[in-house]
């Protein structure tokens, strides 16, 4: 299996809660948390701060347990692994991508399935029957495979007095936060293209660009950190993306042509 871009970093550690709870006031720690309850959500477009609670699921069920790790978009202490390498997400980004709360999770190695991974979203169910949905920004070497790391807002909303600290996760359907998004690459050219889709409702199996004046839609190659790069280039011009989902949804989305580093907001979007 692919191994992700954290190299050495370890997920899953509970001494790690005392470094976040410095920089988290007001979060639970791991052992003697609050149990914040999780609330509102329908799977629907959650209200700004509010989790969801509910989605659609697809796949496998992982079993495993659930740790407050160091997951957020402040890189407290580990860079993310869907993010631009030496960079963070995006601050225009954190607000659909966190699931209107920072809502996030990290998952083992064994899942990353090459970066395909990043940006989905994940059920969470707990052995005590609280549930979210979260969305993946990172992966590494956990405890155990089915093991995740969850960011603080997370773990406040699922978590009950509980040891081990039990939970199921399946891939699921992103509550409604707006269009997809494409983040390309600030070395992005003609020659040399890639990007990230952002946002995706459901996790995405597959990326295709047909070219100004080409017959067919060739596959882009994924890499660890879930870009999506064509080795000889969008070309200059307009050409269009077909992105397939992991529920066989297929979205077509023509675009005008690109610039190095953008980031480009989309009215289309999986259901």
């Amino acid at each position: 299996m692919f191994q992700g871009m954290l190299g050495a970093r370890i997920l899953g550690l509970g001494f790690v809660t005392v470094v976040l709870g410095l920089a988290c006031s007001g979060c639970s720690s791991d052992d003697d948390g609050d149990g914040g309850g999780a609330n509102g959500g329908s799977g629907g477009k959650p209200a700004p701060g509010k989790p969801t609670v509910v989605g659609d699921m697809f796949g496998d069920a992982h079993e495993g347990q659930y740790h407050l790790g160091p997951v957020d978009f402040a890189e407290t202490m580990w860079h993310n692994a869907c993010a631009p390498g030496g960079m963070k997400y995006r601050k225009e980004l954190q607000a659909s991508v966190g699931l209107s709360g920072e809502y996030l999770a990290g998952v083992a190695n064994a899942y990353n399935q090459n970066g395909g991974v990043c940006d989905a979203c994940i059920l969470i169910e707990t052995g005590k029957g609280k549930s979210i949905v979260a969305r993946v920004v990172t992966y590494g070497v956990e405890q155990a495979d089915g093991d995740i790391d969850v960011s603080p807002s997370v773990y406040q909303a699922i978590y009950q007095d509980e040891y081990p600290r039990s939970q199921t996760w399946h891939f699921a359907r992103c509550p409604e936060v707006g269009g997809l998004k494409y983040e390309f690459q600030t070395g992005a050219n003609p020659y040399w293209t890639s990007l990230w889709v952002r946002n995706p409702r459901v996790p995405l199996a597959k990326a295709e660009v047909k070219k100004a004046g080409a017959k067919d839609f060739i596959e882009l190659a994924r890499a660890g950190d879930g870009t999506l790069t064509d080795a000889s280039g969008f070309g200059n011009g307009a050409f269009t993306l077909r992105l397939t989902g992991i529920d066989d949804q297929v979205v077509t989305d023509d675009l005008p042509g690109f610039t190095p580093g953008e980031l480009v907001q989309s009215d289309k979007q999986f259901q």
